[in-house]
């Protein structure tokens, strides 16, 4: 727990945490970062027609047959075995190819990790709650601020984000009894207990004390709920899905959907700390129709993420045929 409380002590000063992204500071120590301008165009809203399924408890969609196949597939690979068995590595997918029939599986899919950046989308999800009761003002401030901390996932964006919504906001949206998107009969979940900058007062999770934590299964349900409307409400899954859109940040699952699937619509957000890789993808376009995610724990999990992102999708984009 020590390197998640103090990582930021450990990487860079404070000034260059606060202005920067995790994958920006990645690039600064291998010596390759350079600040980008960044434009006030920035979308508030999506308004592609998402190709939508019945909208059901995704756990009840687990499918046995998809589930075989994606155990198969990771154990086919020694490396990723291993992270498996030692509870390193979780993935979780869901196929949505067929709209009447939504099928889901995971492996280590309830198993909670630190998952960096990527649980600014619980930032997101609360944000959108403060807003429709009234708490926040949706201002040009806050959009900006939250496309950046989607899209660019910057730290300070995000941190004042996190400063009016507030810990226990976000955990209250997280663990609504219509979304419990962080529920402890299931694993845990989506989880921020800290503000992406140095210093502040930690809101660790009960569970296990994580400040920035998820699981596959959770950030499926997120996604499902979001692709479906039903993530806070219509309105609010349709603005979020306008921050999630479009990506821009080329590494991991999107450096490969870059490649194959160049003219889908993916909606992303990623995470990386240390050791530890989080992506997640919902894909919709040219034969595709499908949500996948991934939680490492690795040294080479920049490399693990991008040669799952190809697996995954060579899995799902052959459902759809």
């Amino acid at each position: 727990m020590a390197k998640h409380i103090f990582y930021v002590f450990l990487v860079a000063s404070s000034t260059l945490i606060m202005s920067v992204s995790e994958y920006e500071l990645d690039e600064y120590l291998v010596g390759n970062f350079r600040m980008e301008v960044f434009s006030d165009n920035y979308p508030v809203t999506d308004t592609t027609d998402l190709v939508r399924t019945t909208g059901r408890n995704l756990r009840s969609l687990k499918d046995s047959e998809l589930q075989k196949q994606l155990k198969t597939r990771l154990r086919q690979n020694p490396v990723w075995k291993r992270l498996i068995d030692q509870k390193r590595l979780s993935v979780g997918i869901v196929d949505m190819s067929d709209r009447s029939r939504t099928k889901y599986a995971a492996v280590n899919g309830r198993h909670m990790m630190y998952a960096a950046s990527l649980p600014k989308i619980a930032v997101l999800a609360a944000a959108h709650d403060a807003i429709e009761r009234g708490e926040l003002a949706e201002s040009a401030e806050v959009k900006k601020d939250m496309r950046l901390m989607i899209a660019k996932s910057n730290n300070a964006a995000t941190t004042r984000m996190i400063d009016r919504v507030g810990f226990e906001n976000i955990e209250r949206t997280m663990t609504a009894p219509d979304l419990k998107l962080y529920d402890p009969a299931y694993g845990g979940g989506l989880w921020v207990g800290k503000r992406y900058a140095a210093g502040g007062r930690r809101y660790p999770d009960p569970m296990k004390g994580i400040s920035h934590a998820a699981t596959t299964e959770q950030i499926c349900r997120y996604f499902y709920k979001l692709a479906n409307g039903e993530l806070v409400s219509a309105d609010a899954s349709r603005k979020m899905r306008g921050y999630l859109v479009d990506p821009e940040l080329h590494h991991k699952f999107v450096s490969v959907l870059d490649r194959v699937a160049p003219n889908a619509k993916v909606y992303r957000k990623s995470g990386s700390w240390s050791t530890f890789h989080a992506d997640v993808a919902m894909v919709q376009g040219p034969d595709r129709n499908y949500i996948m995610t991934a939680l490492v724990d690795d040294a080479a999990g920049e490399s693990i993420v991008r040669q799952l992102g190809a697996v995954l999708d060579d899995m799902l984009n052959g459902q759809a045929k």
